[in-house]
């Protein structure tokens, strides 16, 4: 897909903003939206930005029937300068279309996408809010639009992004978590779809975050889905530990997600001479490790919260305080020093921001 012209149609009417300090994530949407069609005879072709609104569609359109469809989730922030920045988006893009190989969706330019989303995101600028903490999420995604119930990939599909002002992810300040370790229930296998950004991985983990609900527990921590032994993911993000001073963290097996921010951490972390230990961690490895007191740390990264520490985590019946419930001082560090970069109170040395033009 060559780069090509993006029509743009503003909105007549433009919505009433909602309050800073009210935002929920995912509730309230911007003027506008980009969209981009392909056909198996025009390829991704027509890129254009179009006031927000309804979608019309054929009951057969594959998406409602097999799930081929992916996304992606990022943020722009609005710095104390006035700039609109976003950050490391390109992996976005590269990662978008790692999940459309696996879905058998085609790709997209990911540089042209960028440029799109630079210029989508320059007209509803407005709606970036500038409160600390609060942010614009951007959603990209990609659904099969054929209409046919023939069980194959799709010859159509619909490119499209959204925007939503959102809040502060930690509106009383930053809490430890309590997760619950899932021994029963599956969020991915070895060659399955456990390393693509595709919506049945997270409707096919509502089960196991109910159940953690019902132990009073914020989160889920994953293990593999072989010998329900070995950790992969809590929740909807990659997990860290630190033991005995140094990071560990499951490597990456095909069914695990490759977090953005996961990368970032670790990147920051090796910086500043602290190399990360990608490989198997087992959940009985973290338990001897909490027991002894060799366990310093557990925390999760992702877009939405960026650091969420762990404070203490349900096995088997039988609960684990982690750091006496406490945040670490390393996911403390992280935390304000990627949230720093991210909204350019603090210098970026690894040239992850994009700053767009006022």
């Amino acid at each position: 897909m060559a780069q090509q012209t993006l029509e743009v149609t503003q909105a007549t009417t433009l919505k009433e903003k909602p309050d800073a300090a009210t935002l929920e994530f995912g509730k309230h949407f911007s003027d506008h939206m980009f969209m981009m069609n392909y056909t198996s005879e025009e390829g991704w072709h027509h890129p254009r930005i179009v006031p927000y609104q309804p979608l019309t569609m054929d009951p057969s359109a594959m998406v409602f029937h097999y799930g081929q469809t992916v996304f992606e989730g990022l943020k722009a922030y609005r710095s104390s300068d006035g700039h609109v920045r976003l950050f490391r988006p390109e992996e976005n893009f590269r990662r978008l279309n790692q999940s459309c190989d696996r879905l058998c969706i085609p790709t997209v330019n990911e540089e042209a996408m960028l440029d799109y989303l630079k210029e989508y995101v320059k007209l509803d600028k407005e709606w970036i809010p500038s409160e600390p903490g609060t942010s614009l999420y951007i959603r990209p995604f990609i659904i099969s639009t054929e209409p046919t119930l023939d069980v194959s990939p799709s010859r159509t599909y619909t490119l499209m992004i959204i925007l939503s002002p959102v809040g502060s992810f930690y509106k009383g300040g930053i809490d430890p978590v309590s997760i619950f370790v899932e021994d029963e229930f599956t969020r991915a296998a070895p060659g399955g779809t456990g390393n693509a950004k595709t919506a049945g991985n997270y409707s096919g983990a509502y089960k196991a975050q109910n159940r953690a609900a019902g132990h009073q527990k914020a989160q889920v921590l994953w293990l593999d889905g072989v010998e329900k032994r070995y950790i992969e993911e809590v929740g909807s993000m990659n997990v860290f530990f630190k033991i005995d001073g140094e990071i560990h963290t499951p490597a990456l097996n095909g069914s695990i997600l490759e977090g953005i921010t996961r990368k970032s951490v670790i990147e920051l972390l090796e910086s500043e001479g602290m190399p990360v230990r990608e490989r198997k961690i087992s959940i009985d490895e973290i338990i001897a490790a909490n027991e002894s007191g060799s366990l310093q740390e557990v925390f999760g990264t992702g877009t939405a919260a960026v650091i969420s520490p762990v404070g203490g985590l349900e096995y088997k019946d039988r609960d684990y305080v982690i750091n006496n419930g406490e945040m670490g001082e390393t996911a403390s560090w992280l935390h304000e020093t990627l949230v720093g970069i991210q909204t350019g109170e603090l210098d970026d040395p690894f040239g992850w921001s994009v700053v767009l033009e006022r």
